[in-house]
């Protein structure tokens, strides 16, 4: 007859032996759902990269065309530019001054 403390350590072997096989399952289905969660985001920062990179493409022309403007416009005055952009760099320092 096998005694009690014998019966508890196979019964505990088994658990354990049980637990580890569960253990394994879910690592193995966690694994697989951070692939999925990767794989739909790494796509849907494509996605989003795609769609801003398609609509810059479109934009260009309109973009080329006011900054041609803006540059003639700084060369027929090009004292109102320099006083606009020392207005632009004290406003940007001031900004990053007043933060600290």
């Amino acid at each position: 007859m096998a005694s009690s403390s014998t019966l508890s350590d196979v019964d505990l072997d088994r658990q354990v032996a049980a637990l580890t096989k569960e253990l394994a399952s879910l690592r193995k289905a966690v694994a697989k759902r951070g692939a999925a969660y990767y794989e739909d985001g790494r796509d849907a920062a494509l996605d989003t990269y795609s769609d801003l990179a398609e609509r810059l493409r479109d934009a260009m022309p309109a973009i080329r065309k006011r900054g041609r403007v803006i540059e003639k416009s700084a060369r027929d005055h090009p004292a109102v530019a320099a006083a606009v952009g020392l207005v632009v760099v004290g406003l940007v320092a001031s900004l990053l001054f007043s933060r600290r």
